[in-house]
């Protein structure tokens, strides 16, 4: 394969699945790293990928926010090996806080029937997944509404979280690195996720490999504020040993 060819193929690989890293793609290729690395920086320089640590990502994922029904469809089979590996960490009887997020969305489609929980959620798309749920004791926090991600922010927002204690949140991210920590485009949307995380004695991180080493514009926290990152196996090793050196339990699947 000429490197024009490899580099088309690379290009839409990671348009496809939002992220490529290095090691998979010399792998797939059968060419050195050193040689994909090359590959990708031809690439930035025509402005069609980012490069990001230990790989890319496609060209204006760092300054745009994809919309729900984008990010909905986007590493689908991933999402639900993570949400299928969440449902291990609810409460047998107590609170949850469901942030808003594709993949917290799907945890949300996951909940047995049996489930006895009291939910709290500030996502319209969550809330409207659990409202028949028979065993949930639903609370929708509210708010002025974004609609890129129908999440409810702002004042009301933060002052219902400022008034709970929740056994367990679960949390998504834009971006998340052991160095830069987590990350969404938008500020109110960060400023609430900083509350869901104050209001909860647990943490959970919800986030597919490709957000690894993205960086946003919002900070809303480190990762050592979490207490399990749930991902999919495309995280590196280095990648997973620095999350869980920085004290953040790591499970793949």
């Amino acid at each position: 394969m000429y490197a024009p060819e490899r580099q088309q193929e690379i290009l839409r690989l990671a348009r496809d699945g939002g992220r490529v890293d290095v090691l998979s793609l010399a792998e797939e290729f059968q060419v050195t790293a050193e040689t994909i690395r090359r590959d990708l920086k031809t690439l930035d320089r025509a402005g069609l990928v980012r490069r990001v640590h230990g790989g890319a990502i496609p060209a204006g994922r760092l300054g745009f926010e994809p919309d729900l029904a984008e990010r909905e469809s986007t590493a689908a089979d991933q999402k639900d090996r993570i949400a299928q590996a969440a449902v291990a960490e609810l409460p047998s009887d107590g609170t949850v806080i469901l942030d808003a997020g594709s993949t917290v969305s799907r945890l949300a489609a996951a909940l047995p029937l049996e489930a006895a929980l009291t939910v709290v959620t500030h996502s319209l798309p969550i809330a409207a997944r659990l409202a028949d749920h028979p065993g949930i004791q639903l609370h929708l926090v509210g708010g002025r509404v974004r609609h890129r991600t129908r999440a409810a922010v702002d004042a009301w927002a933060l002052r219902a979280y400022g008034e709970i204690r929740a056994d367990v949140l679960f949390i998504a991210a834009n971006g998340f690195s052991a160095d830069h920590g987590l990350t969404t485009p938008d500020l109110a949307e960060a400023a609430v996720k900083r509350a869901t995380m104050r209001a909860a004695r647990r943490v959970v991180l919800l986030a597919d490999s490709s957000k690894s080493g993205q960086e946003h514009f919002a900070r809303f926290g480190d990762l050592s504020d979490v207490d399990l990152l749930i991902t999919d196996s495309g995280l590196s090793p280095e990648d997973a040993s620095a999350i869980e050196r920085g004290g953040t339990e790591v499970l793949c699947v």
